[in-house]
Parts: structure tokens; C-alpha cells; sequence
């Protein structure tokens, strides 16, 4: 069963007024035609490089922001156009995982406060109820109750993300939206968060959209992975085939800057695609492929046709011109 499902979601942001350059008054599309889906059960992977338009997507799978264009659905039931009190009542069965969990919480707040904040928001308990759920989601994350009188400033990185997570599974979400939940912890602490999500997803049946633009824990943790670029996604293929059965360039390229101990097997050695990705406004709109200009296997083709998110192999889906013909058994591959 779907989850959630995207249709076409588009995002589009302008710039506006008198301070700016009539040049500058133009849409910059953020998230362009995107359409991905999350399974019960499922932990999708979302990756892609800063800017490219991840965490936008997030917000508007979560209803955070409006869709400039596109259906967003709930277990089959469009909610693209719901206002915030209907957004209300499903919106505790989605939450979020913040990046920066300092900066998520108010330093005035002891935990418990902290992770009781969303139950005195979306429910009408008492002060003895709430702490008895507090204190099963701290315990659920390896945190007990003598972390729940402490303040922020006295947890480390690690415990801090456990009060991030405990604070999202109080409401008992089907979805967690994770937004580079590993991005200010060391590699040690990493995989310890890790295992807890995943010991997480086995003990309460949870899904997951895994926003990173790290390849290295993506073939251990992710069902499937969506791979975007520009505002737009390049490759859908299963998690742990990403390495082996990978065809987009510009997937390559984030396999490259992943890093490997052992230099002998190091793919590449800048570990990114050369120049940098083009403006996307105005006149300055790439008409075929965004990544062009910057794909070492580029074809005439690819600067005048956009390629369309097409089925290349089973459970596999690519937009590129290099694979016109995968699906007949005929690749065109790139010497790249």
C-alpha cells in the first residue's frame, strides 16, 4: 500500500520587488514535475547533492509548504488542497527528524518538555499521561528517565538526536521524514543512529523518507533510492544495488565522492562531475538535460531533449538519453 504519493509536485519560488534587477523578477523552480511514492513499510532514500532540492520536498510531502503545481496523497486520499485544520488531524501520523537537533529545540526547555511538546499540541491529556509517554519514547531511543530533566546544552550529539527522534515517535507516526539526520554527528555516532532506526522500523512498523547526500549508509538502511538533481529525480533503483547496478552519470558521480579506505578500489579522484550545476531561470533554462554540462559522457541529444523518467530495467528507472535503449537489451553505454 502507498503512503504517501507525489504527482507531478512542482515548486516554484519568485523574486520579487524593487530591489531586485527586472532580470532577477523570474520563477525558480525548486522542485520541477516530481513524482516518487513511499510504500507502508518502506524506507525510501533521497539523495542528491546540497541545493538540489530535498529538503523542499520534504516540506511539501509533510503539507509545511504549498505546491506551486502537482497532487499530493495520503493512503490514497488527495490532501494537495487542504487547508491547515484538515492538515491537523493527519499530520501527527507524519514527522519529521531534524538536521541540526540543537537548533530544533528551545534551550529553555527540559527534555521532557521538549519531547512532550507535540502531545500538548495535537492532544487533550493529562500532565500524568503525557510523562508516561515521554518516558516510553525516551526509553525506546536508549535515553531513561533521568534524561528527562536535563536541558539540551547537557546532552551530547548523539543523545541530542535520540531527543529528536523520541520527540517525533510520540504522536506514533507511520511516516518519519529523516533530513540529514547524520549530518552533525561523527561516524561512531552514525552508525549507532543507524541501528536505532532500524530497530525502530522493525518494532513499530514505521516508514521512512532518508534525506542525505551521503551514498554510504544508503545500500545498508534504503529499500529503494531517488536520486535528484535540480529539483528533479534522475534514477529510482533498489537501495542495495546502487553500487553494481547504478546507470545515471550523475549518480556515478555521488558513488565517486563516497569515501573508501582501501585506494585501490577509489573509483575516482575529484569525487564529484566537473563544473557546476547550471542556473535555472529565465533564459538560462537548459532545454535538454540539467546535468549536460557537466556529464563527461554528454550527447548531442542531451542539450536539446529533456530524457523522461522511464523504466530501464525491472524496479529501475533512469532519465537519460545513454539508455535510450536498456529496456530492448541494447544499451548505448557511456565511456565514462
Amino acid at each position: 500500500m502507498r503512503l504517501i504519493e507525489s504527482q507531478g509536485l512542482t515548486k516554484i519560488y519568485k523574486r520579487e520587488g524593487r530591489w531586485f534587477s527586472s532580470s532577477a523578477n523570474e520563477a525558480m523552480p525548486a522542485v520541477d514535475r516530481v513524482s516518487l511514492h513511499v510504500e507502508k513499510g518502506e524506507t525510501l532514500g533521497l539523495v542528491g547533492e546540497s541545493g538540489s532540492g530535498k529538503s523542499t520536498l520534504a516540506r511539501l510531502l509533510l503539507g509545511l509548504e504549498k505546491a506551486t503545481e502537482g497532487r499530493l496523497l495520503f493512503r490514497g486520499e488527495d490532501m494537495t488542497r487542504w487547508g491547515f485544520r484538515r492538515l491537523r488531524n493527519i499530520r501527527g501520523r507524519m514527522q519529521m527528524v531534524f538536521q541540526n537537533s540543537y537548533s530544533s529545540f528551545d534551550p529553555l526547555f527540559t527534555v521532557e518538555k521538549i519531547v512532550g511538546e507535540p502531545l500538548s499540541n495535537y492532544g487533550n491529556i493529562t500532565a500524568r499521561e503525557r510523562r508516561r509517554i515521554v518516558l516510553e519514547s525516551l526509553d525506546m531511543v536508549g535515553l531513561g528517565a533521568a534524561y528527562a530533566g536535563r536541558y539540551p546544552h547537557e546532552l551530547s550529539g548523539g543523545q541530542l538526536q535520540r531527543v529528536n527522534i523520541a520527540r517525533a515517535l510520540v504522536l506514533q507516526p507511520e511516516l518519519l521524514v529523516c533530513d540529514e539526520p547524520f549530518s552533525s554527528l561523527d561516524f561512531k555516532l552514525r552508525r549507532q543512529i543507524l541501528t536505532l532506526l532500524e530497530e525502530l522500523k522493525r518494532r513499530l512498523g514505521l516508514s521512512y523518507l532518508f534525506i542525505t547526500h551521503d551514498l554510504s549508509a544508503v545500500s545498508r538502511f534504503c529499500d529503494r533510492v531517488a536520486v535528484m538533481y535540480r529539483g528533479q529525480i534522475v534514477e529510482t533503483l533498489p537501495g542495495a544495488r546502487i553500487a553494481e547496478e547504478t546507470l545515471h552519470p550523475y549518480t556515478r558521480s555521488l558513488l565517486d565522492a563516497v569515501p573508501v579506505q582501501d585506494p585501490r578500489l577509489r573509483r575516482s579522484k575529484t569525487g564529484r562531475p566537473p563544473g557546476e550545476p547550471a542556473l535555472l531561470r529565465g533564459d538560462n533554462i537548459i532545454r535538454g538535460c540539467r546535468f549536460c554540462s557537466r556529464c563527461p559522457a554528454a550527447m548531442p541529444v542531451c542539450y536539446t531533449v529533456e530524457p523522461a523518467l522511464e523504466r530501464k530495467r525491472p524496479s529501475h528507472q533512469a532519465a537519460c538519453h545513454l539508455y535510450a535503449h536498456e529496456a530492448e537489451g541494447k544499451p548505448n553505454l557511456p565511456n565514462c
